[in-house]
């Protein structure tokens, strides 16, 4: 593990780091409050395709959530997207067509638990973060890659997925990995989704293994989670991590 860089904008504290599983370099930035004290929830934020871990979508949680409720965020770059790439990831449109040949043929699923697993190991050694309030918010690409996640690491206690099914490849893949999905899950989908069918977002839904689940629909095409959408999940990691007071 290795800490890159550390800077400060108003407010917020931002330290890049790059993590090794398997010796495969993971791009990943951390963001506490400048004036942080305690330990405090860490949710982590899996990107969209086309974007990387500093787009403005992982922005909007970073915001409301360490700036205002001084909790740490932390995102790394998905395979082909952002800082793993030689290009750094500029031409979202070339990204995308990019990621779209890889989920077709080598999604890269078990790499991207065991990399996200890597940082969370790193992660909760940090003196900022309680690693027993672990969250998760990951929508379109963020679910793709983040419900294996929550399938396979006991740690995460709430996520906040939506924007994929069943109607692309390797559909059946996730519906099995749904199954060993434990814990409390806000499932997001859009009502006029032009790259997911309503029914393969509800037969994920359907298929995850928790009695605390709950799908909601939201107006809108495929686009970053805005207005009531992003207020409904960031208020659904916050009821569910919030500490005791």
């Amino acid at each position: 593990m290795k800490w890159i860089e550390d800077s400060h904008d108003g407010a917020l504290r931002k330290r890049r780091f790059t993590v090794d599983p398997a010796g495969r370099p993971v791009p990943g930035v951390v963001w506490t409050r400048a004036d942080h004290t305690g330990r405090r929830p860490l949710v982590l934020v899996g990107h969209g395709g086309s974007q990387h871990k500093e787009s403005d979508a992982v922005l909007d949680v970073v915001r409301p959530l360490v700036g205002d409720l001084g909790w740490v965020v932390a995102a790394i770059d998905g395979p082909i997207h952002g800082a793993r790439r030689a290009d750094g990831g500029t031409d979202g449109g070339k990204v995308i067509q990019d990621f779209r040949a890889l989920w077709n043929e080598n999604p890269c699923i078990e790499e991207m638990v065991a990399d996200w697993r890597a940082a969370i190991d790193v992660l909760v050694q940090l003196a900022e973060v309680n690693p027993a309030v672990i969250g998760w918010f990951g929508v379109s690409m963020g679910t793709a890659y983040g419900l294996p996640l929550c399938a396979a690491d006991p740690r995460i206690r709430a996520a906040l997925l939506g924007m994929w099914g069943t109607s692309h490849a390797h559909g059946r893949r996730l519906v099995a990995q749904a199954r060993h999905v434990r814990c409390p899950v806000l499932f997001q989908r859009k009502r006029d989704d032009e790259r997911f069918s309503p029914a393969g977002q509800e037969e994920l839904f359907a298929a995850l293994c928790t009695s605390r689940k709950e799908l909601r629909v939201y107006e809108g095409g495929h686009v970053n989670p805005a207005g009531k959408q992003l207020e409904e999940g960031l208020e659904f990691l916050r009821a569910h991590l919030e500490p005791a007071k």
